[in-house]
């Protein structure tokens, strides 16, 4: 008897669904078919431990799975209970009454429990656009799949749990979340701040900047001025998640296996910082079976390089064209996949090996050669496409020990929202670009227009600093921020001034 179940795979952050063709028929051997990796081929043996477990019967004839449509590589355990559930089927175990309105979703042990799997959003959300009635699924991934509305979301722990709802002997009650209050609950709840920052204002001020026009940093001082401690503040002062960005980001979180049992959606920004060991492909994303890398875990969030000199140089590299256009893609012979990456990046270094190189109490012992060798273990084009370059400095006894209280991110980040507002109504028209950092050539000539002696500051700096076209087009970028930050409809004198001092790698006492 031929019997149809569906289950589905996630391309990227895309699902597909898959159908699971199951026909029983006389002779001995069995069969998978449609592309099936190693961990499907074994799904037999695992399928076949887990029915005799719960005391059903596996049949002793030809069984031949097909799961369409063929040309598309099956991996992964997630097709274990549809394909279970379309053998007891066929065998007339179960009836296949209500079986196809379902999506069947979960790997099994050998004594019939129903393990974990990844990707369950963008499948759920693929599911509804579908017409399904729901999803049985594990249920530890049972509220993350919740989180589309309109579904029956049956969430299960063992296989005779699933027999005995399609033999409708019980009845499962659907998980359900209220994706509001979920969202919100939790919105903007940090365990840090920027009020625990002492001094450092002009560092602040670099970050503020930096978080309402969405611009990259990198900072550059000696080791224990607070580098780290600035940069994990950052997500705190970034406007909070959108719903649509939230589902964006989770989806991600959710293909990567990243996304905990007890989450069903991400409401605060993501804050990545990969070790400098790292490798390419675990920071852009790829693989044989292609996963999203820190990159793409860090979208609509944070990027945190630390200790930027110490990363691989191919690894920094690999980086320039998603700092560009705000996606990766990965190419492999038989497929292409596309993953969003649209970040904040924000770097830290020493300025030399030494880390003392223009310090205002310390000598630096390395060499003029030494300190050019290591700043050019960063690239001229990486360096090129990171907005604000700033000088942190070791902050002093009387401010350390002041019990003055510093700005609350709290405040900081209501000022960014009114930056934020001003440039979502600019690029209201334009579904790609929500902030400065973003903006095309085009927009840049007709947004960013500056008189005459603001062209004439800008080439002053162009030709002391020796800046490239992509130089000038961020400089005006942020002076544009300013210009928000400020109220000002048009970018005045000290706004491009504030945006110049900002590329500090540029000068000349950077170079040795």
């Amino acid at each position: 008897m031929l019997v149809k179940t569906f289950c589905s795979a996630v391309y990227g952050i895309e699902a597909s669904i898959i159908t699971v063709e199951v026909n029983i028929t006389a002779g001995l051997h069995s069969y998978i078919v449609g592309l099936p990796d190693n961990a499907v081929k074994e799904s037999l043996r695992r399928i076949e431990s887990a029915i005799a477990a719960i005391g059903l019967r596996m049949p002793r004839q030809k069984i031949v799975i097909n799961l369409a449509p063929a040309d598309i590589r099956k991996e992964g355990s997630s097709y274990d209970l549809s394909i279970a559930i379309g053998i007891l089927s066929s065998s007339r175990q179960i009836e296949p009454d209500i079986i196809g309105e379902y999506i069947l979703l979960g790997e099994l042990s050998l004594d019939g429990t129903i393990q974990s799997v990844k990707g369950v959003l963008p499948i759920a959300v693929q599911a509804k656009k579908e017409g399904y009635k729901g999803i049985v699924l594990p249920r530890t991934n049972a509220r993350e799949a919740a989180v589309v509305s309109g579904l029956h979301i049956v969430g299960v722990d063992r296989l005779e749990q699933v027999v005995a709802f399609f033999r409708d002997q019980s009845t499962i009650e659907s998980t359900v979340v209220d994706v509001e209050e979920e969202f919100l609950c939790k919105i903007n709840t940090y365990d840090i701040d920027f009020a625990d920052v002492k001094g450092q204002e002009n560092i602040k001020r670099a970050l503020e900047i930096a978080a309402a026009g969405g611009h990259n940093v990198i900072l550059i001082g000696p080791p224990g001025a607070g580098k780290t401690m600035l940069a994990k503040r950052l997500p705190t002062i970034l406007p909070p998640l959108s719903l649509e960005e939230s589902l964006e980001t989770t989806k991600i979180h959710s293909v990567a296996g990243q996304l905990h049992s007890s989450e069903s959606l991400l409401s605060i920004r993501p804050f990545r910082a990969p070790h400098h060991t790292i490798s390419d492909v675990a920071l852009v994303g790829g693989g044989s079976n292609p996963q999203p890398g820190e990159i793409s875990l860090a979208h609509n969030g944070v990027l945190f390089l630390d200790e930027l000199p110490e990363f691989k140089r191919t690894v920094l590299e690999v980086m320039r064209q998603p700092l560009e256009s705000r996606y990766i893609t990965i190419s492999r012979a038989k497929f292409t996949v596309d993953y969003p990456a649209s970040f904040v990046l924000i770097a830290a270094m020493n300025p030399c090996p030494c880390g003392y190189y223009n310090h205002p109490d310390k000598d630096c012992v390395c060499g003029s050669a030494a300190v050019q060798r290591y700043l050019s273990k960063v690239s001229g084009p990486l360096l090129d496409r990171i907005d604000l370059h700033v000088e942190v400095t070791p902050v002093e006894f009387k401010e350390l020990s002041s019990s003055r209280t510093a700005e609350r991110s709290e405040d900081i980040r209501a000022r960014v929202i009114q930056a934020r507002r001003i440039q979502e109504k600019r690029f209201a028209q334009d579904d790609h670009v929500h902030c400065n950092a973003q903006m095309g050539s085009k927009s840049l000539r007709e947004i960013c227009q500056i008189d005459d002696t603001g062209r004439n500051l800008l080439k002053v700096a162009m030709e002391r600093l020796h800046l490239s076209a992509r130089a000038y087009d961020r400089i005006l970028k942020v002076a544009r921020t300013i210009a928000d930050m400020d109220g000002s409809e048009y970018i005045q004198n000290q706004h491009l001034a504030e945006a110049i001092q900002f590329r500090s790698l540029d000068r000349e006492n950077w170079a040795g």
